[in-house]
């Protein structure tokens, strides 16, 4: 057993301990004592093996290669989804099981933006230098290496009801409501929840999961920090 694992065992005791006396509401704001202060800076990553997809904690400071190209990329259609984009094939089951709760609480989901490679990021990046200003840009989109969306285990979700566009209404959405209730049920986390940007570094996106399994979406969530805390506070 690696020490990661080891770490990430020891930290699930712990929160089924505390699952004993209540729940921690989501998003506490209590932090492990050694999460660093967001800035900006171009550390390799760790955790990084295509296996530790759960594992990987990128940030402001820490960035993937150029090279990271995650393995076995499938369309979301596989989902039953529209909007187009890949993700990992290991997320397509609890993706379609979601998709489908969804569509049955009258909150279709659509996809807005899933796999995106490095080059894509830099366009992406610049456009919202160019448009916004550098200030704006590093507070909503990651700089080339520091999205999770290179992780191919991410999606950008929009309501199927407005043609998915993404904007801060998507919160006010049924869409955007069900998946604040319910996504982590299905694997998928709410990376940057609205009033936590000194924690996540980013603006709050009510539209940016990211997959980490069923297991350590419940971790997540009864651990009440946000992604960023608990993959720091866990792994590294």
């Amino acid at each position: 057993m690696t020490i990661h694992r080891l770490r990430s065992l020891l930290c699930a005791l712990l929160i089924a301990g505390a699952g004993a006396v209540g729940v921690a509401p989501q998003y506490a704001a209590a932090t492990s004592g050694s999460l660093p202060a967001c800035r900006y800076a171009d550390m390799p990553a760790r955790n990084t093996s295509y296996s530790e997809w759960n594992e990987t904690l990128l940030d402001t400071s820490y960035k993937l290669p150029k090279s990271y190209v995650p393995p076995g990329l499938v369309s979301t259609a596989q989902a039953g989804l529209k909007g187009g984009g890949e993700v990992r094939s290991i997320a397509i089951s609890d993706l379609k099981a979601m998709a489908e709760a969804a569509r049955s609480a009258g909150a279709g989901l659509r996809v807005v933006s899933a796999y995106r490679s490095y080059s894509y990021q830099v366009r992406l990046y610049n456009q919202e230098v160019a448009r916004y200003g550098k200030y704006t840009a590093d507070h909503s989109v990651a700089r080339p290496g520091h999205s999770e969306h290179q992780l191919g285990v991410t999606i950008d979700f929009g309501s199927a009801a407005n043609g998915g566009d993404v904007s801060q209404k998507f919160a006010k959405t049924a869409a955007g409501k069900w998946m604040r209730a319910n996504g982590w049920k299905y694997g998928w986390v709410l990376s940057y929840p609205r009033g936590f940007t000194s924690k996540t570094c980013y603006f709050t996106e009510p539209w940016h999961y990211r997959y980490v399994g069923r297991a350590e979406a419940q971790r997540i969530h009864d651990s009440g920090l946000t992604l960023r805390q608990y993959l720091w506070k866990t792994y590294m």
